[in-house]
């Protein structure tokens, strides 16, 4: 059968991004487009590595062709990504970083440090450049979690300058106060030398190339929090946390803090963790032990995402202690429920970066 490129190019235009709300063809997503009479290439950009609706594409661009040219071709799609940011590239702080996430909570004790350690390799699983800083200087936990407790940065000159190399973790750049101090020792510092240990392991470090940089924050909003804020541009905070209305209450602190004029920084969603849990053998079963449903009408009160429910599970708590995250074990509930919530982050990243997509496309 005879067809033309801009035949294939119109048949793909029926196919829209459901986050972007265009055409594929529209948002230059359809790259290495080629074809002879019996079959059809192209590839997919995607504007995330992790992006969940790389079946649901394919499925309607296929469809999309066997209605409009022929379903007799054979068609075959290949996926790329290229990470969006809407960051200044020539910002003199963190300029190699895409995107900077906050991982935050109103109050202790509700897994945020599990949940940013876990996102962040989930992320990495998917393919993503990224890096993770343990922004908690009065108590990191960063180190234990990834059994990097020995581990200690390296040295290295650039432009006269001393830099600190970040650890690595699987192809993933760590950076923590428990890597520059012992074990045992206590971090007794007012708020201006943790705030100056803040700046120092976010600007003094040489970051690579990374798509996002996760920050696990400590919680409440004090010095930490502001520091950030003036310091960083951060794209979006997460808020962790548990479905106890003792959580909630300062979880709504947390989101309302992130709204203030003077922070002004987007809430990426509201995690729910220890939302269920699922004995073993009982599968099909969930107990719901501290509670159904708060944080999903917390993002409901405040009209942000809700990004997902994290199950109680044994294998988190023992991953944390051993060194052995639990989004690594893939064969578990949590690990599939961690690379859920990375898809849903990523997903809510490239939608709050699609200005910048659709102003390149019209450039």
């Amino acid at each position: 059968m005879k067809f033309t490129q801009q035949q294939i190019l119109d048949a793909l235009s029926q196919v829209e991004d459901p986050d972007f709300k265009k055409d594929l063809v529209t948002l230059n997503m359809i790259k290495d487009l080629s074809f002879t009479d019996d079959e059809i290439k192209f590839t997919i950009e995607l504007t995330t590595p992790a992006c969940p609706l790389k079946e649901q594409l394919e499925n309607d661009c296929r469809n999309a062709i066997a209605q409009l040219i022929s379903n007799e071709v054979k068609v075959f799609i290949d996926f790329t990504s290229r990470v969006t940011t809407l960051r200044d590239i020539k910002s003199d702080i963190l300029p190699t970083v895409k995107n900077i996430i906050t991982v935050s909570s109103g109050k202790g004790g509700v897994g945020k440090s599990t949940v940013a350690v876990n996102l962040a390799l989930a992320l990495l699983r998917t393919g993503a450049k990224v890096g993770l800083i343990d922004a908690d200087i009065y108590g990191p936990s960063i180190p234990t979690m990834l059994g990097l407790q020995s581990a200690r940065p390296t040295i290295q000159k650039v432009d006269d300058k001393n830099k600190i190399v970040p650890v690595d973790y699987l192809g993933m750049q760590v950076m923590s106060i428990g890597f520059l101090i012992q074990d045992k020792q206590p971090v007794a510092w007012r708020g201006p030398m943790a705030t100056s240990a803040l700046r120092q392991i976010i600007t003094d470090v040489l970051w690579e190339e990374l798509d996002y940089l996760v920050l696990d924050l400590p919680p409440g909003t004090g010095d930490i929090h502001l520091t950030l804020a003036s310091l960083v541009p951060v794209t979006g905070a997460i808020i962790v946390t548990t479905p106890q209305e003792v959580a909630l209450a300062d979880a709504r602190k947390a989101i309302a803090f992130y709204q203030l004029e003077s922070i002004n920084i987007r809430t990426l969603g509201v995690i729910e963790n220890m939302s269920y849990f699922t004995p073993p053998e009982l599968p099909d079963k969930k107990y719901y032990i501290f509670g159904k449903g708060g944080g999903r009408l917390l993002a409901q009160q405040f009209d942000v995402p809700f990004l997902g429910e994290l199950p109680i599970e044994q294998d988190v708590r023992e991953g944390g202690d051993l060194g052995k995250p639990i989004a690594l074990q893939t064969a578990t509930a949590a690990a599939k429920a961690f690379e859920l919530l990375a898809q849903n982050v990523a997903q809510q990243i490239a939608i709050i970066n699609s200005k910048t997509t659709i102003d390149e496309v019209n450039s």
